[in-house]
């Protein structure tokens, strides 16, 4: 998270929400914004609710299920998407990110964050085991160079890419201009 700025009145969207922790912790940065959460997977919705139970009762977080591929949401509505270990499992990367692109405000960030990437230098043990299985599935397994390319063919601006090799991830940030 520390490679975007997220303000108390934006509004965010975390694609592909799991249990919730992301969205709570986003919640807690925009304390008075609103944060929505997406998943394909109604138990991941169900388990992000009930993790969020309080900040739903109060206005400030929603969950509801739903594709990367086609947002419920009109142009230009979001400061900020995560895509938090999302970005690996979308069906189309390419349309999928220009779907992200559509809900961004002019000037919004999208992030995105994966631990398993193609040429990191991190694959050892279990990650290293899950590569390869994955690897075989199809999996949107993508070079750092891959991931600037996609942002920019979305055309989003200001693309950076962050390795954390110690830590064995990478993030990717990029702007809609204004």
């Amino acid at each position: 998270m520390s490679h975007v700025t997220i303000k108390p009145n934006d509004k965010i969207l975390d694609v592909g929400c799991g249990g919730g922790r992301t969205i709570n912790k986003l919640s807690a940065l925009a304390s008075a914004g609103k944060v929505y959460g997406i998943d394909y997977s109604e138990d991941s919705v169900a388990a992000a609710r009930k993790a969020n139970a309080r900040l739903i009762d109060i206005g400030l977080v929603e969950i509801q299920p739903g594709s990367v591929s086609r947002l419920p949401f009109e142009n230009d509505t979001f400061d900020v998407v995560t895509a938090i270990e999302t970005h690996l499992f979308w069906p189309n990367l390419p349309e999928d990110f220009r779907e992200i692109f559509r809900v961004l405000k002019p000037g919004g960030m999208l992030l995105i964050v994966a631990e398993i990437y193609r040429g990191g230098t991190h694959l050892e043990g279990v990650r290293k085991t899950i590569f390869e299985k994955h690897l075989a599935a199809n999996m949107n397994l993508l070079t750092p160079h891959e991931h600037r390319d996609l942002f920019s063919s979305a055309s989003f601006s200001d693309v950076q890419v962050f390795e954390e090799l110690d830590k064995g991830w990478i993030c990717a940030t990029g702007k809609k201009p204004s």
